[in-house]
């Protein structure tokens, strides 16, 4: 997770809103769009199967475009991938990964 720490560090350009997102995101006071993506994030990645058409309705109802909910799920769906990838294979990270 180190990696995507700094990245998201990179994104934010505010380490006080990164921690209260990594303690819980649900109440990191996030602006209304942002706790839909997560909300939308988070149900498909714990419990696809439960995800439905509207929570797609929440998504564009606070401004996401339909080529902006297939660019989250894709995300989403390669973060799984990956991660899935890696601990099958039993990957750590490399030790020059810092959390910089």
């Amino acid at each position: 997770m180190t990696h995507h720490r700094r990245g998201l560090r990179l994104l934010l350009k505010d380490n006080e809103l990164l921690a209260r997102i990594e303690n819980d995101w649900a109440t990191a006071g996030l602006d209304g769009r942002r706790a839909a993506m997560l909300q939308f994030t988070e149900t498909l990645t714990r419990t696809p199967g439960a995800t439905s058409p509207e929570d797609v309705d929440t998504l564009h109802s606070v401004g996401f475009t339909d080529r902006d909910v297939l660019d989250i799920v894709e995300v989403i769906a390669y973060y799984a991938y990956a991660n899935r990838i890696a601990d099958g294979l039993g990957i750590t990270l490399e030790p020059w990964i810092t959390d910089d």
